[in-house]
């Protein structure tokens, strides 16, 4: 009797436990892994901001849509060689802080009006060279026609497919309606300490214990800790720990619901913002890109009076951590051509 009564309080225990967990490793994570920029009030939320180098036009780099400033490691210092680069984390993500109401996803008119209220109370001036990758493409795109004036071109790095994704499929809207689910999931087990928990052990090389936390809290649960690990561990080695201390958090999980349920709206109205053909731009496919994104990407190039279509044999999705001197050339021949 005592026996049964004692493991009904240990486990009645563990959330409380859990959550104790994670409040110390917030803060632990606070003062290993602070900002490296700074932390720009928005309104809303505070959006942190990695400024380097000197010099014009100013080099914007948008993230994937649950990416940070981060996915630029290797792409930014090389750049501030030779021009000031700016990288920044989206409300949620990264070092920034979230919206008020989390339970709305983002609209396309929002998220342009936050990088723009970002840039000027940086005191940042145009004019700005934007470069953007995956969902980042869609946006700096959507800057583009909503700021002709500050833009002088674009380099988007195997961008999100608008015409798949504003399709509203049947397909598309269950892909999008598991996303939501999981990373809805992932936030739960992120405020107990679980995420935290088996990121450290997987790392650490260990598998049974992170492989049962998953398969007793959901079906889905393995697979999203292996999902992880196996996405960090692409990263440079250098930013994997800052990377896993930003996925131990809630706040990420809940900010990538929210950006996976705003893509398909997203992408249909980037659909009608076409970027003015005077902009120059570049696009960079992945050598995985689909025959469709090709075509797509295509179409958007010959648009532009000075647009280029350029695949890559060989590379997949991140082609900023595969080939990222292919990145770094592109920007300079812009700068280079459009000459600023």
């Amino acid at each position: 009797m005592i026996l049964p009564l004692f493991l009904l309080l240990l486990l009645s225990l563990l959330p409380a436990l859990g959550v104790v967990y994670q409040v110390l490793g917030n803060r632990r994570d606070k003062k290993r892994y602070p900002p490296p920029g700074r932390m720009i009030d928005i309104g809303p939320c505070k959006l942190h901001l990695n400024q380097r180098g000197t010099g014009k036009p100013v080099v914007l780099l948008e993230a994937g849509i649950a990416a940070s400033s981060l996915s630029w490691s290797l792409i930014q210092p090389r750049l501030a060689e030779f021009t000031s680069v700016c990288s920044y984390d989206r409300a949620g993500l990264g070092w920034s802080g979230s919206r008020p109401n989390q339970s709305c996803p983002p609209t396309l008119q929002q998220m342009i009006d936050e990088l723009d209220a970002l840039l000027r109370k940086a005191g940042l001036d145009a004019p700005f060279l934007l470069v953007g990758h995956s969902f980042g493409g869609l946006l700096i795109s959507a800057f583009a026609h909503a700021h002709p004036e500050r833009v002088v071109g674009l380099v988007l790095v195997d961008p999100v497919s608008l015409a798949h994704w504003s399709s509203g499929t049947r397909s598309n809207a269950e892909q999008i309606a598991s996303g939501v689910k999981l990373s809805r999931r992932g936030a739960v087990l992120a405020r107990v300490g679980l995420v935290r928990a088996a990121l450290s052990i997987l790392h650490a090389g260990g598998s049974w214990i992170p492989r049962h936390i998953g398969q007793a809290t959901a079906r889905q649960g393995r697979g999203l800790m292996e999902r992880l690990v196996s996405e960090v561990a692409k990263l440079p080695h250098e930013v994997q720990s800052t990377v896993r201390a930003h996925w131990s958090r809630a706040k990420a999980f809940q900010a990538m619901s929210e950006y996976l349920a705003a893509l398909p709206a997203s992408a249909a109205a980037a659909s009608e913002m076409r970027v003015p053909t005077g902009i120059p731009v570049a696009i960079v496919s992945a050598g995985n890109a689909t025959p469709e994104e090709l075509l797509e990407r295509d179409a958007w190039a010959e648009r532009s009076e000075h647009g280029s279509h350029t695949q890559v044999p060989g590379t997949g999705h991140w082609l900023q951590w595969e080939r990222p001197e292919l990145v770094i050339a592109a920007v300079r021949k812009m700068i280079e051509e459009t000459g600023q």
